[in-house]
C-alpha cells in the first residue's frame, strides 16, 4: 500500500459528506408520509450498522498502533544498515583511489616511471614483434637462399633445361606459398597488401633477370669473338666460335621458353624492350653506342639533326639484316619461335632507342616549330623507309601489341600524343600562312608566268601566285601524306590545306569586288556608285585614278589575272582530286562515322552524306572547286562587260554622227563606200581587246568570251545603227554594210586564227548583224526577192531558203528582217 493511500485511511471522516448522502438516501427512500412508518425500523438498522462499524474502527485502530510500532522499528534498523553501508562505499573508493594511484601509466605528466604491468605489457609486445621479424627474416632468408642457388644453378649449366631451373622453381612455390598464405592480410600502416608479398615477388623478378644476364654476358661473350656489333661475316668466322655462340643464343632462347612455361597465367604488361631474350642482349651493345653519340656531349648530338639518329639506326637495320636472316633465323627455325622473323624482330628492339630519344627532345622543341616538323619529317621517312622493306610486327613478339595490324610507326610516338600533335599542326599552319602572305605580298604575284610544259594545269597561262599557291599546296600535301592515321590525315586537311585554298580564294573575290567597285564601265551599270560626292557634284579626282586601273587593256588584264588564277586552281583541284591519296583519303571518311562527324559542316569539303551512294563522283575539293568556277563565271562576265561597255562608250559618237547627220560622210563618188573616221577608234579598242585575250588566255576561254562579246557588241549595233535608225539611203545602206563586214575583219584580225576553221566561227557570233547590213544594202534582184519573200504569203520555210541565198544567213526572225527592210529609202 502506498503512503498516499495510507494517509486517505487516517483521515478523519467528512461529515458534510455524511450529511450529504443521508439526506440523499432520505429524499430518494421516503417520498410520502406514509412512507415514514417504516422510519423507526430504519433507524434501529442504522444504530446497529453504526455500532458493528465502530467495532470494527476500533480493533482497526488498535492493529494501526501495533503495526506503526512495528514499523518504526524496522525503519530504524534500515537507517542503520544504510549508514554502514555508507560508510563503507567511502572506504572502497579510498582503497580504489589508492590502487589507481598504483598504476597510473608512464606517460602521465605525474609519475613518469613506469608501472610493472606496463613493464609486462611491453616485454610481452616486443617478444611478439621479435618472434614476427624471426619469421619474416626466415622467409626472407630462405628466399635469398633460394634466389642465389638458382643464379649460380643457371651459371653452373653448361645447357639449359627444367632441370636447370630447379632452384627457380622452389623459388617461385615459396613465394606463391605466401603470397597465398598472406592473402587477405594488409598492412597496418596504408592498408596495402604487405610488403614481404612485395619483396618477393620482386626477388622472384630479380632472380629471374640475374639468370637472364648470367646468360646474356655469356652470349656477348661469344658475340664480341664475332666482332659484333661490327658488320658480321659469320663464313670467315672459326667454328669453335660459331658454335659458342649458337649454343649460348640457343640456352637464352630455351631460357626464354621455360620462362613463359611458368609464366602462362601471369598478365604483366609487355613493355616495349622485351623481345627474345637474344636479340634484347644483341641490342645491348648498340643501344651503348646509341647513347654514346646521341645522348652525350659530342658534336653528333645535334638537335637540329633528327636525321643523323635516324640513319644511325637505319643503317644498323640494314648492316645486320643479313645476319639477321641467314644465321639467327636458322637457329630460332629449330625452336617454339620459328613463326618469328628475326630481323623484323631485332628491327623491333632498335625502336625503344629512337624513342626514348624522340621523348626526350621534342618538349624542348615546341618554341621551334620548324625542328619540330622536321623531326617528325625524319620519323615519317624512317617509317617510310622501313615500311618499304617490308617490315611488319605480324611476325615478331609485338604482333598481339598493337590494335590493328598495321605497325603505328616510331611517328606515332610524336603523333600519337595529342599535344604534341597539336603543336605541330599549330606549327605548319603558321607556317603554311607565312607562305601565302609572302607569295601574295612579292612584287610579282600577279604577274601572268611563262607557260611552262609540266601538268595538264600548265597548258593555260597563269600568274605566279597562282602557281606558288599550287605547288604550296602540294608540299603541304607532301609533308602529311606519310601520315599513317586517316584521323591526323583529314586533321591536317582541315586546318592546314583547305584554309590556304580559301584565303586565296578570298583574295582574288575581293580584286573582282575592287574592280567592280571601281570601274568606270561598271559605275554606268550601276548610277551614283563611284564618282558622286555628297554635294552631287562628280569626284573627277577619283575618276582619273580609277579608271587609268580599270579602263583599257589595263583593267581587261587585271580581270584577266583574276580569271587565269581562278581557273588554274580549279583545274589543280580537279587534278588533285583523282589522285589515289586524295581519293583513298575521301573513300575513307566516307565509311568511317567519326572522320564523317569531323567533316560535317565544314563549308569547304562536299556533304559525306552524298558520297555514301554508288553513284557520287564527287572529290574531296568539289566544293572548292565549285567556288572557284564560279570566279571564273563571274570574271568572264566581267570582261565581257569591260569590252562591251569600253567599246559601246567609244562607239557612241560614231552612232551620234551617223543618225544625227547622214550626210556627213565624205561622198568620193556614187559606187565608193567611204568609213567613217568615227569608227576606227572602237575598232581599235575591239581589236586591241581581242588581241591581248588571245594572246592571254587559253582557247576554249577565248572561243567563249568572244563568242558573248560580239553577240552583245552585234546586237548593240544592230538596234543603234538599223532598226532605230531613221531611213537610209542605198549609199548610207552600203556603207553600213561596208562598217559591218568591218568589225568581223576586225574580229579575225585580232584573234588571228585562234578559233581555227577560218572565217565561218569569226562570222557566228555577228551573223545577224551581217545580215542586217546584206538585207539593208542590197540592191536589184536581190532586193526584190527579199521584200517579195518577206512580205510576201510564202511559207516560213520557202524565207529562210530565200534569206540565206540572199544574206547566207537566217538567224533574224520575219519581222526583224521587215523592220529592216523599211528602214530602206527606195527614192
Amino acid at each position: 500500500m502506498s503512503s498516499q493511500e495510507i494517509r486517505s485511511l487516517l483521515a478523519p471522516a467528512n461529515t458534510q459528506q455524511a450529511y450529504s448522502k443521508a439526506s440523499i438516501f432520505l429524499n430518494s427512500t421516503f417520498h410520502s408520509f406514509e412512507d415514514l412508518n417504516c422510519l423507526q425500523r430504519d433507524v434501529a438498522q442504522a444504530q446497529q450498522r453504526r455500532d458493528e462499524l465502530e467495532t470494527r474502527l476500533a480493533l482497526s485502530q488498535s492493529r494501526i498502533n501495533v503495526l506503526t510500532a512495528e514499523t518504526r522499528v524496522a525503519v530504524e534498523s534500515y537507517r542503520h544498515s544504510a549508514q554502514e553501508l555508507s560508510l563503507k562505499r567511502h572506504t572502497l573508493a579510498d582503497e580504489l583511489a589508492s590502487l589507481s594511484q598504483d598504476f597510473v601509466s608512464s606517460l602521465s605528466d605525474v609519475d613518469p616511471s613506469p608501472t610493472l604491468l606496463e613493464d609486462i605489457e611491453t616485454l610481452h609486445r616486443n617478444l611478439k614483434e621479435l618472434k614476427s621479424v624471426k619469421e619474416y627474416v626466415q622467409i626472407i632468408k630462405h628466399a635469398l637462399n633460394l634466389s642465389e642457388s638458382a643464379v649460380q644453378q643457371i651459371s653452373a649449366s653448361s645447357s639449359i633445361s627444367n632441370d636447370s631451373v630447379t632452384h627457380f622453381r622452389s623459388l617461385r612455390a615459396f613465394v606463391t606459398g605466401v603470397s597465398d598464405v598472406c592473402s587477405g592480410v594488409t598492412s597496418e600502416s596504408n592498408g596495402d597488401r604487405l610488403g614481404l608479398v612485395a619483396f618477393l615477388e620482386r626477388l622472384q623478378e630479380t632472380t629471374w633477370s640475374g639468370m637472364k644476364t648470367v646468360l646474356s654476358n655469356t652470349l656477348l661473350s661469344a658475340a664480341e669473338k664475332l666482332e659484333w656489333p661490327m658488320t658480321i661475316r659469320y663464313s670467315s668466322v672459326p667454328p669453335e666460335d660459331r658454335v659458342a655462340f649458337e649454343a649460348s643464343f640457343c640456352n637464352l632462347l630455351e631460357l626464354q621458353n621455360i620462362g613463359e612455361t611458368l609464366s602462362h597465367n601471369d598478365t604483366k604488361t609487355r613493355s616495349e624492350k622485351d623481345g627474345l631474350y637474344p636479340l634484347e642482349t644483341l641490342v645491348q651493345p648498340l643501344s651503348l653506342r646509341f647513347k654514346y653519340h646521341f645522348e652525350g656531349n659530342r658534336q653528333t648530338n645535334q638537335l637540329h639533326k633528327p636525321e643523323w639518329y635516324f640513319t644511325h639506326v637505319l643503317n644498323a637495320v640494314t648492316d645486320h639484316q643479313n645476319f639477321m636472316e641467314s644465321v639467327v633465323q636458322r637457329l630460332l627455325s629449330s625452336t617454339k619461335y620459328k613463326s618469328f622473323n628475326a630481323w623484323h624482330e631485332f628491327t623491333l628492339l632498335l625502336f625503344p632507342l629512337l624513342s626514348r630519344k624522340l621523348r626526350h627532345t621534342v618538349p624542348s622543341m615546341f618554341l621551334h616549330p620548324s625542328l619540330l616538323a622536321h623531326t617528325i619529317y625524319q620519323a615519317l621517312s624512317f617509317d617510310a623507309a622501313l615500311s618499304e622493306e617490308g617490315f611488319t610486327t605480324m611476325d615478331t613478339s609485338a604482333r598481339d601489341t598493337f590494335e590493328s595490324s598495321q605497325w603505328p610507326g616510331v611517328a606515332d610516338i610524336i603523333l600519337g600524343k595529342k599535344e604534341w600533335f597539336e603543336a605541330w599542326i599549330d606549327g605548319e599552319k603558321k607556317f603554311a600562312e607565312d607562305q601565302y602572305h609572302e607569295i601574295i605580298s612579292t612584287p610579282d604575284a600577279w604577274q601572268i608566268a611563262e607557260c611552262e610544259v609540266e601538268k595538264q594545269a600548265s597548258e593555260l597561262q597563269t600568274t605566279n601566285s597562282a602557281r606558288r599557291i599550287s605547288a604550296l599546296v602540294e608540299q603541304v600535301t607532301d609533308r602529311y601524306s606519310p601520315l599513317p592515321n586517316f584521323t591526323q590525315r583529314t586533321r591536317f586537311l582541315i586546318s592546314v590545306q583547305l584554309p590556304i585554298l580559301e584565303l586565296y580564294h578570298g583574295r582574288i573575290l575581293s580584286s573582282l569586288d575592287a574592280f567592280e567597285t571601281l570601274s568606270s564601265a561598271l559605275v554606268r551599270a550601276v548610277p551614283g556608285a563611284l564618282g558622286v560626292n555628297l554635294g552631287g557634284k562628280e569626284d573627277t579626282s577619283v575618276n582619273v585614278e580609277t579608271r587609268s586601273l580599270t579602263s583599257g587593256v589595263a583593267g581587261v588584264q587585271r580581270l584577266c589575272k583574276a580569271l587565269l588564277s581562278a581557273n588554274y586552281m580549279e583545274i589543280c583541284m580537279e587534278t588533285w582530286g583523282e589522285e589515289v591519296f586524295f581519293l583513298e583519303l575521301w573513300t575513307e571518311i566516307n565509311m568511317r562515322a567519326s572522320l564523317r562527324a569531323r567533316v560535317q559542316g565544314n563549308p569547304l569539303l562536299p556533304d559525306p552524306e552524298v558520297e555514301e551512294s554508288p553513284l557520287g563522283h564527287e572529290t574531296i575539293f568539289e566544293e572548292l572547286i565549285n567556288h572557284y568556277r564560279k570566279l571564273s563565271v563571274r570574271a568572264q562576265d566581267m570582261i565581257v562587260q569591260q569590252v562591251c561597255a569600253e567599246v559601246e562608250g567609244s562607239l557612241r559618237p560614231h552612232l551620234t554622227a551617223t543618225t544625227s547627220n547622214p550626210n556627213s560622210s565624205t561622198d568620193p563618188g556614187q559606187d565608193e563606200v567611204a568609213i567613217s573616221q568615227t569608227l576606227l577608234a572602237p575598232i581599235a579598242l575591239l581589236s586591241t581587246h581581242l588581241t591581248y585575250i588571245r594572246t592571254t588566255l587559253p582557247q576554249s576561254t577565248i572561243t567563249l568570251l568572244y563568242r558573248r562579246i560580239a553577240s552583245r557588241l552585234s546586237e548593240h549595233i544592230m538596234q543603234r545603227q538599223i532598226l532605230y535608225r531613221g531611213n537610209v539611203s542605198v549609199r548610207e545602206a552600203r556603207e553600213v554594210q561596208a562598217e559591218c563586214e568591218l568589225w568581223v575583219e576586225t574580229s579575225q584580225g585580232g584573234l588571228a586564227g585562234a578559233l581555227g576553221a577560218g572565217r565561218n566561227r569569226v562570222e557566228a557570233p555577228w551573223s545577224k548583224l551581217l545580215e542586217a547590213g546584206r538585207l539593208i544594202a542590197a540592191e536589184g534582184p536581190v532586193w526584190d526577192k527579199a521584200v517579195d519573200f518577206t512580205y510576201g504569203s510564202g511559207s516560213e520555210r520557202e524565207w529562210e531558203v530565200a534569206m540565206v541565198e540572199t544574206t547566207g544567213f537566217s538567224e533574224l526572225s520575219r519581222e526583224e528582217v521587215g523592220r529592216i527592210l523599211r528602214r530602206r529609202n527606195t527614192e
